[in-house]
């Protein structure tokens, strides 16, 4: 049975979402003795409002105003009405609106005057401010009879009394999505009214303002007439002489014109200010003239501006002033917009800017952002510009100001799918009016979500929902789909003629579809469209399927360095696994690999040969594991179990070889992804030679034993790795540097090594269906000209009775690779002594200095820039190494820690032990890093054999930067190269050359 008892005055107020209901109950109170008015039911029309609590205090507040104004007969007379429910919704959404009929209480009236059924729509602002200065809104050049101070104070109410107009329909509206468009609209409006009422009050304080025609361009959202209630408004102002009026004249009256009326709006007085007048989207910006004439407005944007420009002009609009004179600017500069996307690097450009805008975010607000951050705001803007400034050259439909017209332009020529279009319109509109709402509040400028629980709520109510938790649920959804559909569409447009999208998807021309490749960076728009072709015809599985990968696969082929070069590495690698059923599977089941496959194939040449070589590492792609390199004693392991298993050493030494082509595969690719250092790719791609070289030792040993009539080797046999490969500092393409030991005493030990080291080279060398790895034993004990194969005791006195210091230094680089684990102990023994001497010997430093210094002069290519160099170059691989190992010459003997074949720990050994200063090494380390890194990147990119050379196409270095995922334009590539090396140079000059004991 249903209670019969009724709910106490405080519950309802609690259930009408008042949070301090004796509080609330209080104010009533005092609201019914200021008014002599019972409220029946307060809790009901409670409910309504987004902030219950603040709208009752406001409402107190006008009450007390309004009576002691004499006008409290006008907010009585509002009881049981629309016009008092539109007054109760402002109250509860705007202090700021609440405070204005606090300091006007006359202006309640204009709530019962505003006449029903009419919107705001239908009202002439521009007629209403002028009226309000007493200016003719008839007259071609309106002059006010308001002026000074009180016009502008009068400017400001009638502002602020349309505005209130505005917000009453906005707030009072069941679906604030749905009138969006026409509030942006008049708040765009009702800018440039105040500015055109501005102009008329500064016309009335300038007797010269017959010299000139001023026109105020609106830029940004103003210009789109989609201004929100709280912006910057973004001019840009134009002036051309009036009658007999030289050009100077114009200028500077137009000058001290546009200064005034900016002033009116924006600056301190008696009425608060309406906002800011920004206008330094004008040319040169801030530091460029504030007014110009229409000339020079037009030859800077022919020969000076930036292509964000272009896409600022795509919203430029007259808004007041000289309307002939603007609408002689737009006509000017449209033909410029349209044509911008043909300027080199626009597309990059506009992405390039989307990127920056995202990374000043500040991380601590970034979740919060409604404009900025990812999934908000400039994510559909920036997406539709883009779109319009593209497609726009040919089609005019789409050169719209407004951001929802330009997309229902887009939707209607299929530029854009319409499911997109219309979840894309749905969010943006209400990413508006949250940006609205919270606006208004205080008519202050945010674009945050509110942090605290009960501002979230009142924006919650203020927005039309139920429930906080459910507009949560909204806004997680709208900033997810916002960002997927801006990633899909900005750098991954969706290409209805090639790409074949669903039937009700507009068509489009092939000269649209080309236009589209164009736009995401395609070189050759139409070679792409004949291979997409060539991939989606038919009506087999799959080309379905192709058909539906595509559309992604396009964007982030865009997204790597060489998108025509990936797309055409894509359809030869299909064509390739035609018949392999998990491949296309996979790309379409998996996100990652697809588009870990698009990044590789359009950004390294040397990965597309490897994965079109090995097509069974593309299943790696799917998951980090896979891509991570296998450690040295798992391929070593793998490497023994294919000696077990055949005796057939040709058979054998192809498996070892396909091992490491299998392994550096999945070194460049993770490196290109980015999942590993390369630094650490260096150490696994030599562990990779390692395994193959330790496999060709123990098939050349049994080979050559064999032929001998032996049952095994009888000598000890190592490999020892020297250089780079010594340092675990391998590149991909790198040789491997090496010198040969043996030891024992048979008789034909010396003949037997030999036979085993030229064998292991043919091994390793020979054509085959593998890659071999081309071995270089010229750092041997008297290089070319000694035995390919040294004992362990003609090398121990050769080092110990002939060797030069240079050969010393080399062995500071010497790592036991391959062979015989007791002889490599030995070895190394034997070579301690002579690189980590008790005392250098006398004149090894001037020796070393001398011999680097002719290398810096001699070994260069001629002609080439030392700077590019990243070995030989001041400041790069040489510089910091040498320097590295004069200290490791000098002190390896008595600080065991820097006795190590790898830089970096040297560097850090030095460091620990005070024998380098901290911030010296962190100087050298940075540079050596940065140029192993361009290093690999150069081998990765796979355009030159050259590894060295640093590009000096601008373009190439780009490359790179996005090979190395660096966030940076080649020339920002270059000059960080250039300012890292010039500082690890003047470390080299002081560690290395700047010391000298005989001083």
């Amino acid at each position: 049975m249903a209670s019969s008892r009724e709910a106490s005055p405080s519950a309802l107020l609690r259930r009408a979402g008042v949070a301090d209901t004796a509080r609330a109950l209080e104010l009533i109170g005092q609201i019914e003795a200021v008014t002599g008015v019972t409220l029946d039911d307060p809790a009901h029309a409670l409910s309504f409002l987004a902030d219950p609590d603040a709208g009752l205090l406001q409402l107190l507040r006008v009450a007390e105003a309004a009576r002691d104004a004499g006008h409290l007969d006008d907010l009585v007379s509002l009881r049981d009405s629309e016009a008092g429910a539109r007054l109760g919704v402002v109250l509860g959404g705007s202090l700021a609106l609440g405070d204005f009929l606090v300091t006007h209480p006359q202006y309640i009236a204009d709530f019962a005057a505003w006449p029903v059924g009419q919107s705001f729509t239908s009202v002439d602002a521009r007629a209403v401010l002028l009226e309000a200065v007493g200016a003719d809104p008839g007259a071609d050049v309106p002059v006010a009879t308001v002026t000074g101070d009180e016009g502008v104070a009068a400017l400001r109410v009638a502002y602020r009394r349309q505005l209130m107009r505005v917000a009453a329909e906005d707030l009072f509206h069941a679906t604030p999505p749905a009138i969006f468009p026409e509030v942006g609209a008049a708040l765009a409006d009702l800018a440039g009214a105040a500015l055109e009422a501005g102009l008329a009050v500064a016309r009335a304080d300038l007797p010269t303002h017959h010299h000139t025609r001023l026109a105020i361009m609106g830029m940004g959202k103003c210009g789109g007439r989609e201004l929100n209630y709280v912006s910057d408004v973004d001019v840009i102002f134009v002036a051309e002489p009036a009658g007999d009026a030289t050009d100077e004249q114009s200028i500077k009256a137009a000058t001290r014109l546009a200064a005034a009326a900016a002033r009116a709006c924006d600056r301190p007085g008696a009425e608060p200010p309406l906002w800011q007048v920004d206008a330094n989207l004008r040319p040169e910006g801030k530091d460029g003239a504030l007014v110009r004439n229409l000339a020079s407005h037009q030859a800077y944007y022919e020969r000076w501006a930036e292509s964000w420009e272009f896409q600022a002009l795509l919203k430029a609009r007259p808004i007041a002033g000289d309307k002939e004179i603007g609408e002689r600017y737009v006509e000017a500069m449209q033909p410029m917009v349209w044509m911008a996307v043909e300027r080199e690097g626009f597309v990059q450009g506009a992405q390039a800017m989307r990127r920056r805008v995202e990374d000043h975010v500040p991380a601590e607000v970034a979740d919060r952002q409604i404009k900025l951050g990812a999934g908000g705001l400039r994510d559909v803007e920036f997406t539709v510009q883009l779109l319009q400034l593209v497609h726009g050259r040919h089609d005019s439909s789409l050169r719209s100001r407004t951001t929802l017209t330009a997309l229902r332009a887009l939707r209607d020529g299929g530029y854009v799918g319409r499911p997109d279009a219309a979840k894309m319109d749905r969010s943006y509109r209400q990413l508006r009016v949250w940006e609205h709402r919270l606006q208004l509040r205080k008519l202050q400028r945010t674009h945050l979500m509110p942090e605290d629980e009960e501002g979230r709520r009142a924006l919650a109510r203020a927005s039309g929902f139920a429930t906080l938790e459910y507009m949560d649920e909204v806004w997680h959804d709208i900033r997810r789909d916002v960002r997927a559909m801006h990633l899909e569409m900005f750098y991954r447009p969706i290409l209805p003629m090639v790409a074949s999208l669903s039937a009700d998807e507009a068509r489009l021309d092939d000269a649209a579809a080309r236009a589209r490749l164009a736009a995401v960076g395609f070189d050759d728009a139409q070679a792409a469209q004949r291979h997409i072709a060539a991939l989606t015809e038919g009506v087999s599985r799959r080309a379905a399927i192709q058909r539906q990968l595509l559309p992604a696969m396009i964007g982030w082929f865009a997204q790597g360095a060489e998108p025509d070069a990936g797309l055409l590495a894509f359809r030869k690698l299909s064509e390739n696994l035609a018949d392999a059923q998990w491949y296309l599977k996979l790309l379409r089941d998996s996100s990652a690999a697809a588009q870990r496959l698009a990044r590789l194939l359009s950004t390294s040449a040397y990965v597309t040969d490897a994965l079109l070589a090995s097509a069974e590492s593309i299943p790696w792609l799917d998951n980090d594991a896979d891509l991570a390199p296998r450690s040295r004693e798992r391929l070593s392991a793998e490497a023994d179990a294919i000696l077990r298993r055949s005796a057939d050493a040709e058979q054998c030494i192809t498996a070892l070889r396909g091992l490491r082509r299998r392994e550096l595969a999945r070194v460049a690719s993770a490196d290109v992804l980015g999942l590993i250092t390369p630094v650490e790719a260096a150490a696994s791609v030599s562990d990779s030679a390692d395994v193959l070289i330790e496999g060709a030792v123990r098939i050349a040993s049994a080979e050559v034993a064999s032929d001998a009539g032996l049952d095994s080797l009888p000598v000890r046999f190592l490999v020892v790795a020297m250089g780079r490969y010594g340092g675990s500092e391998m590149g991909y393409t790198s040789d491997a540097d090496v010198q040969f030991v043996w030891s024992g005493e048979h008789p034909d030990g010396q003949k037997l090594a030999v036979k085993v080291a030229q064998r292991v080279r043919k091994l390793l060398q020979s054509v085959s269906s593998q890659p071999g790895l081309e071995i270089d034993a010229d750092l041997r004990p008297e290089g070319r000209n000694g035995p390919l194969a040294r004992s362990l005791t003609s090398a121990a006195e050769y080092y110990g009775r002939w060797s030069d210091p240079w050969e010393a230094q080399a062995l500071l680089r010497a790592r036991p690779c391959a062979g015989d684990d007791q002889l490599a102990a030995d070895f190394v023994t034997m070579i301690d002594t002579v690189r980590y001497p008790q005392e250098l010997p006398a004149g090894a430093l001037r020796q070393m200095r001398t011999l680097k210094a002719r290398m810096e002069s001699e070994r260069l290519p001629r002609g080439l820039d030392p700077r590019r160099h990243l070995k030989l170059g001041p400041g790069g691989l040489s510089d910091v190494e040498w320097s590295v190992q004069r200290l490791q010459l000098e002190h390896g003997h008595a600080f065991p820690a820097l006795r190590t074949t790898r830089t970096l720990e040297g560097l850090e050994a030095a460091t620990a032990h005070g024998l380098l200063d901290a911030a010296d090494a962190a100087v050298l380390a940075e540079a050596w890093r940065l140029a192993t890194d361009l290093r690999g990147a150069i081998a990765l990119r796979g355009k030159t054999r050259d590894k060295d050379v640093l590009p000096g196409d601008t373009r190439e270095l780009g490359v790179l930067a996005e090979i190395l995922s660096l966030r940076l334009s080649g020339a920002q590539l270059a000059d960080r190269y250039g300012r890292v090396t010039r500082r690890s140079r003047a470390v080299t000059e002081r560690v290395f050359f700047g010391w000298d004991p005989e001083q």
